[in-house]
């Protein structure tokens, strides 16, 4: 018996990279499978490339397993209708939700362009928002279901050259939350996870020293799409029926469990605020607790084994 024996999975992004092993993984552990793969590039220039969703089809179906493809894009809400729909007319139903595509188009934010912010919003945030929204409807009349949607340490922590992507990313840690809160009394999970592994994301980043490209092939052996995988699977299945909200960073053989927003400290003023009382007392009162410019890096400095 598998973790997903019976169940229905929707990978989106599935066709390369960590999408694919978890459609996978997914498979592995019994689910049927919708492989969603655009075909596009990082920068989401090209298209209508369905051999790799096509592949992966041909992979579970090579272990016995069953999976259909799909060439819709997650960034058109008549596509994200159309994915579901066919997760629902091929196999019955649709209980799983995993959304992983994305694109990439870094610039830094004095130079980025409208068409470079538009883009990575449409793929990343409007897409999780459509293929949830779609999914939402269905896995609330049948009471049961759960989704994993990818966010970033770019956005929870920040990377330079990544506004666009770090925006999308944290946008999606709300709505993941407010999915969850809103879908708990009709039994739909929602979960959230910060993937840190070597991908077609990753490998696109230009090598600029000898200490960088050490680093990265440390990267590259330690960290892998099958390390992310059966989290996102486990998340899915009845085993973390207790789980929602959250959010969950996979870095090699690490599983972390990410803060979110809560108050820290308070400081208050009986008599009010004023600029003079605010300049005095703010900075050093608080000064201890303030967040640095740290970037994921300097955050995660050790190699994950």
């Amino acid at each position: 018996m598998g973790l997903m024996d019976g169940k229905v999975a929707l990978v989106t992004g599935a066709g390369r990279g960590i999408g694919r092993a978890i459609a996978l993984d997914m498979a592995k552990a019994g689910a049927k499978v919708v492989v969603n793969d655009l075909g596009g590039s990082l920068s989401g220039d090209d298209s209508g490339d369905t051999s790799p969703a096509q592949q992966v089809v041909q992979e579970i179906e090579a272990m016995g397993g069953e999976a259909v493809a799909d060439a819709n894009s997650v960034s058109e809400w008549d596509g994200a209708q159309q994915m579901v729909q066919a997760a629902i007319d091929k196999f019955g139903k649709i209980d799983a939700v995993v959304n992983v595509a994305g694109i990439l188009r870094d610039s830094m934010f004095h130079r980025m362009s409208e068409a470079e912010w538009d883009a990575v919003i449409a793929v990343h945030l409007k897409g999780c928002f459509n293929v949830a929204r779609a999914a939402a409807v269905p896995m609330r009349e049948q009471e049961s279901g759960a989704m994993v949607h990818f966010t970033s340490t770019s956005g929870l922590v920040g990377q330079i050259g990544q506004a666009n992507y770090a925006a999308a990313k944290m946008g999606i840690v709300g709505l993941s939350r407010v999915i969850a809160m809103e879908g708990a009394i009709k039994n739909v999970r929602s979960n959230c996870v910060a993937p840190f592994a070597w991908t077609r994301m990753i490998e696109s980043i230009p090598i600029k020293s000898d200490e960088q490209a050490e680093a990265f092939e440390k990267f590259r052996n330690n960290a892998r799409p099958e390390h992310v995988a059966p989290v996102c699977t486990y998340l899915c299945s009845d085993a973390a029926k207790g789980i929602t909200g959250n959010i969950f960073g996979v870095r090699g053989n690490e599983i972390y469990l990410m803060t979110q927003p809560r108050p820290v400290r308070t400081l208050h003023n009986g008599n009010g605020w004023t600029h003079e009382s605010l300049a005095a007392m703010v900075e050093p009162a608080l000064r201890k607790d303030l967040y640095g410019l740290e970037d994921s890096a300097e955050v995660y400095n050790w190699d994950p084994i």
